[in-house]
């Protein structure tokens, strides 16, 4: 499964959020479960996990009831039993057809074993589900850059002197170079490693040497001595601003999208939603004022909240544009996940706002 990505383990379901604000506020079996796993003690957590589930009637169905499922499914795949991990995450396809994340990752396990029809079918299924999993679009076009490296060896074994078919074979081979991952641009450093920006000191003018005095002229008196009027006064030259420099936008990007986490995180769902610009892009093209409702209802519901913005990484696109890929780390009394994140930001005067958000790179 190396080469393609998995859901997050922490937190269980991403798209379970929804459902998961109906669990209790205190601290459950599931939840101990979930420690035990992150603490490198997965035997342990399956044990406690086969325990949980048999204790619940077969056709019960619920938020806790999916997570403990998935995490059954991601602990066997760990443990190299990837045909009883199918086995779990092709029964949760089917009692939770909604989810994306049970698709993608039967997507792995499928494509792991080299039956890339389904991975490609179980991708397209997870698309379909939630089109904004930006995670599913990756694997799927992974598979697709599989499949074309599988048919060009092909043509290369009918004909050895097809150029065109070595060149792309190569191209897609170097996609997968070293870590078995396609190549990605560098993103650009950090903002704690930029280094600040000193400004430019304009050097005094030359001083001219003195010339020698030559003798003046008595200048023509005036017969009216002009007054200055509003027009004759000279006008100071407007002051340009200076343009924002690279390190500038980089660091303002990164303040922006903490100030959004610190109002999410103290529940302040004005200054939370003043943070997407006008033209933001909802998950799925859903209408504005739906998107609004539903993010308040889902910031007031628990009873507290805490987001951290972790290892963020900016791409300056333009001047105007920034892209920041970072860990969002989520935790509310009901709730914890840790995912990676995408945000477009855009500038509208003197702020940056988000235009566009997505989970994955």
């Amino acid at each position: 499964m190396s080469r393609f990505r998995t859901t997050l383990k922490a937190g269980a379901l991403v798209c379970a959020l929804f459902l998961a604000y109906s669990l209790p506020v205190a601290a459950d079996e599931l939840q101990d479960i979930n420690i035990l796993y992150k603490k490198g003690e997965p035997v342990k957590a399956l044990e406690r996990l086969e325990t949980f589930l048999a204790a619940k009637p077969k056709d019960v169905q619920g938020a806790k009831i999916a997570q403990a499922r998935f995490l059954k499914g991601l602990i066997l795949a760990e443990q190299g039993k990837a045909a009883e991990a199918i086995k779990v995450y092709v029964g949760l396809t089917e009692d939770y057809p909604e989810l994306p994340e049970p698709y993608n990752n039967l997507a792995v396990l499928y494509a792991s074993q080299n039956q890339l029809d389904k991975a490609r079918t179980a991708l397209e299924m997870a698309i379909g589900t939630h089109p904004s999993y930006a995670t599913a679009h990756e694997n799927l076009g992974d598979i697709y850059a599989k499949m074309a490296s599988q048919a060009y060896d092909k043509a290369l074994q009918l004909d050895k002197g097809n150029a065109a078919a070595q060149t792309k074979l190569a191209l897609v081979k170097e996609m997968f170079s070293n870590s078995g991952k396609p190549t990605r641009t560098p993103a650009k450093a950090e903002v704690a490693k930029l280094a600040p920006v000193t400004p430019a000191v304009t050097p005094p003018a030359a001083v001219e040497p003195a010339k020698p005095e030559q003798p003046k002229a008595e200048p023509a008196k005036p017969a009216v001595e002009a007054k200055p009027t509003a027009e004759t006064k000279p006008t100071p030259a407007a002051k340009e601003k200076p343009a924002e420099s690279k390190a500038d936008g980089e660091a303002a990007a990164i303040k922006a999208l903490s100030a959004w986490a610190k109002a999410w995180s103290s529940k302040n769902v004005g200054a939370y939603l003043a943070a997407y610009a006008k033209d933001f892009k909802t998950p799925g093209g859903e209408n504005r004022a739906a998107w609004e409702k539903s993010r308040k209802e889902r910031i007031s519901h628990p009873k507290s909240i805490h987001v951290a913005i972790e290892s963020p990484r900016v791409t300056m696109n333009d001047s105007s544009h920034a892209t920041v890929t970072f860990r969002q780390a989520y935790k509310s009394d009901a709730l914890s996940t840790s995912t990676t994140k995408t945000v477009v930001l855009v500038k509208s005067g003197d702020k940056w706002l988000i235009l566009q958000e997505r989970v994955g790179r």
